[in-house]
């Protein structure tokens, strides 16, 4: 068996309530020796114990004044200061023992992901044998089919597809939600199939929000505005829209991908930002597209995003108006076909 680093000897196991009573030279020499058994700083109390440090010591040390700060039960930063992510990382999954993967939103930050709120507390999924509970910023979800872990950076953390959705589970926000799917998506970190397919063999608690996000990115839906989109245009009581397609004119020429597209009269919606058109580039393209879908026939609404909110019926005036003026005159000689994947 390895010796103790300190000798009870030394009086470290029998330190009295002031601090002064050792030497800063030597609890710097400690603390860089105890160190070196940590991760990035973050060590369980029976294993200092192992090393020659008292339960005691511990103890005061983690009080107000001590070189050290309790995290979670059992569990030590040797550090007064304030965890860092990573640090809260080490803790949970110290704390948690056995073959512990992290999950939900702080897993979706090491895959990359940097939409959705920042995560509050660590996710580990556990066995169901497992009897420890959750304590502090360490949320512990038994499961009998724990992941094969999948390793970011040394961490292991639940697959992807997993992680996301243990993640959006626990969001009330159904924008947060959006936002995150949307990315996980669009990032090629998961996709729709995989995610349908996690749903269903998962658990059902907390996926109303998630279920009804896969079916607007479904039909084509891209971002938290074009959700709001949809939800106005199902509003305005018009044709099933088209998303995510070409528009080519007779000759096969491409034409526009509007955000919403009408077919039976060859209606286009663009969902156009203030900040998109900030960029001078940006707006010479706004205006040529605009000119294809005038030279084709087409009509086109344009809506900033803000109004989908802040004015919703107005929108939907609109709508029905451009919808009744394009039906009165003959559909444009063009066609759809769907865009390719990006």
């Amino acid at each position: 068996m390895k010796a103790p680093l300190i000798q009870r000897t030394s009086g470290m196991s029998d330190l009295p309530g002031s601090m002064a009573s050792m030497e800063r030279g030597r609890w710097d020499r400690a603390d860089g020796e105890l160190w070196k058994h940590s991760r990035f700083g973050v060590i369980r109390a029976s294993v200092l114990e192992t090393l020659g440090i008292s339960q005691t010591t511990t103890y005061r040390q983690c009080q107000p004044g001590g070189r050290w700060r309790h995290l979670l039960p059992g569990v030590v930063l040797l550090s007064r200061s304030l965890p860092t992510a990573r640090q809260r990382i080490e803790a949970a999954l110290v704390f948690a023992k056995h073959q512990a993967v992290v999950t939900g939103l702080q897993a979706a930050r090491l895959y990359g992901l940097r939409a959705g709120p920042d995560p509050q507390f660590v996710h580990v999924l556990i066995p169901h044998e497992s009897r420890v509970l959750s304590s502090g910023f360490a949320v512990l979800e038994r499961t009998r089919f724990l992941p094969e872990a999948k390793y970011r950076d040394g961490v292991p953390l639940a697959p992807p597809t997993r992680a996301v959705l243990d993640g959006v589970r626990r969001i009330r926000d159904l924008d947060a939600v959006r936002a995150l799917l949307i990315e996980a998506v669009q990032s090629g970190l998961t996709d729709i199939d995989h995610l349908h397919g996690e749903l269903n063999v998962g658990t059902k608690r907390g996926t109303a929000l998630p279920r009804r996000v896969l079916e607007e990115i479904d039909l084509g839906v891209r971002s938290v505005a074009e959700a709001d989109s949809l939800e106005i245009w199902h509003r305005a009581s018009l044709p099933t829209p088209h998303r995510n397609v070409v528009i080519v004119d007779h000759d096969g020429n491409y034409v526009g991908m509007p955000d919403t597209w009408c077919d039976e009269v060859g209606l286009a919606w663009e969902i156009d930002s203030n900040e998109f058109h900030y960029s001078k580039d940006a707006y010479a393209r706004t205006l040529e597209r605009n000119c294809r879908y005038a030279a084709a026939g087409i009509s086109v609404v344009q809506t900033l995003p803000s109004r989908l909110r802040k004015k919703p019926d107005a929108v939907v005036a609109e709508l029905r108006a451009a919808y009744t003026a394009a039906q009165a005159r003959p559909r444009p000689a063009v066609n759809i076909r769907k865009a390719e994947p990006t």
